[in-house]
C-alpha cells in the first residue's frame, strides 16, 4: 500500500510541474510571434502572416526549421561546457516558476524565502552567459559573455535595492505574502519610482533593448551565442523569452497586486485571479516588445553610468526614505520569525 502511494505522490508532482512547464513552453512559442507581429505593426507592416490562420502556426515552423540544422560544434571549442552552457540557461528560467504563485494556494512550492530564490536563481543565470562566452573560444562570443555579465551584475544590484523597498513595507520574504499586502493598494503606486527603476533594471537583466548590448550586431556579430546554431541556439533563444516572461511576473507579483483583481467589485472580482495574473503579464510584456521597437540602443558607458550612477544611489536613498515614512508615521509590519 505504502509502495502505491509513492508512486501516486510522484505522478501528482510531475503532473503539477508540467502544469506549468507546458503552458510557459507554448507562451514562450508564441511571445516569438508576437513580437514580431507587434514590432511589425509598429513599422506599418504585417509581420509574420502566412504559416497558418493569421500566422499563428510560424513558431512551430520556425522550431522545425531549427530541430532539422545541424548542431556545429567549433574545432577549438570546450564541447562539454559548449553544450551545457545553454541547457543551463534555459532551465534556469524554467526551476524560477516553482515559487511564483498564481492564485491564494495555488503555487508549487509556497517557501518563506521565495524573493530570495528567485534572486538567486536571476543571478545564477550569468554562469550560462560566461560558459557560453569562454568555451566557444572565439574572441567575439567572449566579449559579448563579458558584457553581459558585467550588465547583468550591475543591474542585479540596483534590483536588489528595489526589493528591499517592497520587502520593508512586507515584513516578508514569502511571495503569496507580499500579493497580500497590496489587496488596499498596489505597491506601484506608493513605490511608483521603484517600479520604474525595477523595470528597466529587468530590460537590462533580461539583455533586452535599448540594454541588448552582448548582441550588438554591428561590432560582436551576435554575441555570446555567435557560434551556437541548430537546438543549442534554440535553447538560449527560449532562455531568453521565458526570462522575459518570469521577469513580468515577478514586477507583477511586487507591484501590481499578483492575481488580485484592480477593483473589488463586479465584474471585475468575478474574474478568476490566474486570469489576472496572465493580463498583468501580457501587459508588461507589450512594454517590453514596446520599447524594442521604439528605442535605440545605448551605449555600453551610458549603460553602466545608469545602473551604477543613477540607479544604485537612487534605490539606496528611497530605501531610507520608505523607512522613514514607515517608521514616522508607525506603520512598519510585525515580523514575524517562523
Amino acid at each position: 500500500m505504502m509502495e502505491n502511494n509513492w508512486y501516486i505522490e510522484l505522478a501528482w508532482i510531475v503532473a503539477k510541474i508540467l502544469a506549468v512547464i507546458v503552458p510557459l513552453l507554448i507562451a514562450v512559442a508564441y511571445l516569438t510571434l508576437a513580437e514580431r507581429r507587434v514590432i511589425g505593426f509598429m513599422q506599418l507592416r504585417k509581420g509574420p502572416n502566412v504559416v497558418g490562420p493569421f500566422g499563428l502556426f510560424q513558431p512551430f515552423a520556425d522550431a522545425l526549421k531549427l530541430m532539422a540544422k545541424e548542431t556545429i560544434l567549433p574545432a577549438g571549442a570546450d564541447k562539454t561546457v559548449f553544450m551545457i552552457a545553454p541547457m543551463l540557461t534555459f532551465v534556469l528560467a524554467l526551476v524560477a516558476w516553482a515559487v511564483i504563485p498564481f492564485d491564494a494556494g495555488l503555487v508549487l512550492a509556497d517557501i518563506n524565502v521565495g524573493v530570495l530564490y528567485l534572486f538567486a536563481i536571476s543571478s545564477l543565470g550569468v554562469y550560462g552567459v560566461i560558459m557560453a562566452g569562454w568555451a566557444s573560444n572565439s574572441k567575439y562570443a567572449f566579449l559579448g559573455a563579458l558584457r553581459s555579465a558585467a550588465q547583468m551584475v550591475s543591474y542585479e544590484v540596483s534590483m536588489g535595492l528595489v526589493i528591499i523597498n517592497v520587502l520593508v513595507c512586507v515584513g516578508s520574504l514569502n511571495l503569496s505574502a507580499i500579493v497580500e499586502a497590496q489587496r488596499d493598494m498596489w505597491f506601484a503606486l506608493p513605490l511608483f519610482p521603484m517600479f520604474a527603476v525595477f523595470f528597466i533594471s529587468t530590460l537590462a537583466e533580461t539583455n533586452r533593448a535599448p540594454f541588448d548590448l552582448p548582441e550588438g550586431e554591428s561590432e560582436l556579430v551576435a554575441g555570446y551565442f555567435v557560434e551556437y546554431s541548430s537546438m543549442s541556439f534554440a535553447l538560449f533563444f527560449l532562455g531568453e523569452y521565458a526570462n522575459m516572461i518570469l521577469m513580468s511576473a515577478i514586477t507583477t507579483l511586487l507591484f501590481l497586486g499578483g492575481w488580485l483583481s484592480p477593483f473589488d467589485f463586479a465584474p471585475f472580482n468575478l474574474i478568476p485571479g490566474p486570469i489576472w495574473f496572465i493580463l498583468k503579464i501580457c501587459l508588461l510584456l507589450f512594454v517590453f516588445l514596446w520599447v524594442r521597437a521604439t528605442t535605440p540602443r545605448y551605449r555600453y558607458d551610458q549603460l553602466m553610468r545608469l545602473g551604477w550612477k543613477i540607479f544604485l544611489p537612487f534605490s539606496l536613498i528611497y530605501v531610507v526614505l520608505t523607512a522613514g515614512f514607515l517608521l514616522v508615521t508607525d506603520r512598519l509590519p510585525d515580523v514575524t520569525l517562523s
